[in-house]
C-alpha cells in the first residue's frame, strides 16, 4: 500500500503489536502520507538550512515509523532514504520535547553501540528537535549530523526548534491539502 490510497481502519496490522501511545504517534505520522514518498522541496530547504546554520555535512528531516527512520529530506547522504530505528539517535529524540545532543557519539553511552557511530559514517556530533504536531504526537526529527566531535551554541539549538516547528507546520498545510483532496473525491462520487 502506497500513502497516496486511503487509510481503513485495517490496513496497519503491524500497529498490532505496540501499545496504544505509541499506535496513535503512528497513526499520526501515517496521516501525512509523506513516507516512501519523493522529497519534497520545503523539507528540503529546511534539512539545507539546518546543515548551514550548524556547519555540519549532513542535515535530515526524518520521520520515525514502527521498525525504521524515514528520510523525508536528506543534505549530505546521497541516495539514502532510510536508517534502522536503533535507539539512540532520532528514535531517543521523539521520546523527549527537548532538542537533544550527542557532541561526542564515540564516548556517550547512548550511542555507543549505533551502526551510525559504529560503522562507516562514524558519526560523532549529532544534534536533533522533535518535530510536534499541533495536536502532540512527536513524528520525527530535524537533525545535523558530523563525523567530528563538537559543541551546539543555545542560538545554533532555538533555530533547530524552530525549523522543527516550521516542517510541522509544512505537515499540517499538508494534511489541509489531503483532506481537501478527499473531500472532493467524495463530492464528485456523490453528483456522479
Amino acid at each position: 500500500m502506497t500513502n497516496s490510497n486511503p487509510v481503513s481502519s485495517n490496513a496497519y496490522e503491524y500497529l498490532d503489536t505496540v501499545g496504544p501511545e505509541e499506535q496513535a504517534r503512528l497513526a499520526a505520522v501515517r496521516r501525512y502520507r509523506l513516507v516512501d514518498q519523493p522529497v519534497e522541496d520545503a523539507y528540503d530547504r529546511i534539512a539545507f538550512v539546518a546543515g548551514a546554520i550548524f556547519d555540519t555535512p549532513i542535515a535530515t528531516v526524518s520521520l520515525v515509523e514502527q521498525d525504521r527512520v524515514w528520510l523525508a529530506a536528506c543534505q549530505g547522504l546521497s541516495g539514502i532514504r532510510e536508517v534502522g530505528k536503533e535507539p539512540g539517535l532520532c528514535a531517543s529524540v521523539i521520546a523527549q520535547d527537548d532538542v537533544y545532543v550527542i557532541n561526542n557519539a564515540a564516548v556517550d553511552p547512548r550511542t555507543l553501540e549505533h551502526p551510525l557511530v559504529r560503522g562507516e559514517l562514524g558519526l560523532r556530533f549529532y544534534a536533533a528537535a522533535p518535530i510536534r504536531t499541533h495536536d502532540g504526537y512527536r513524528l520525527g526529527t530535524v537533525n545535523v549530523i558530523d563525523n567530528r566531535p563538537r559543541d551546539a551554541s543555545k542560538r545554533q539549538l532555538t533555530a533547530l526548534e524552530h525549523l522543527a516547528s516550521m516542517v510541522s507546520d509544512e505537515l499540517e498545510l499538508r494534511l489541509m491539502v489531503i483532506r481537501s483532496a478527499a473531500a472532493e473525491q467524495r463530492m464528485r462520487e456523490t453528483v456522479s
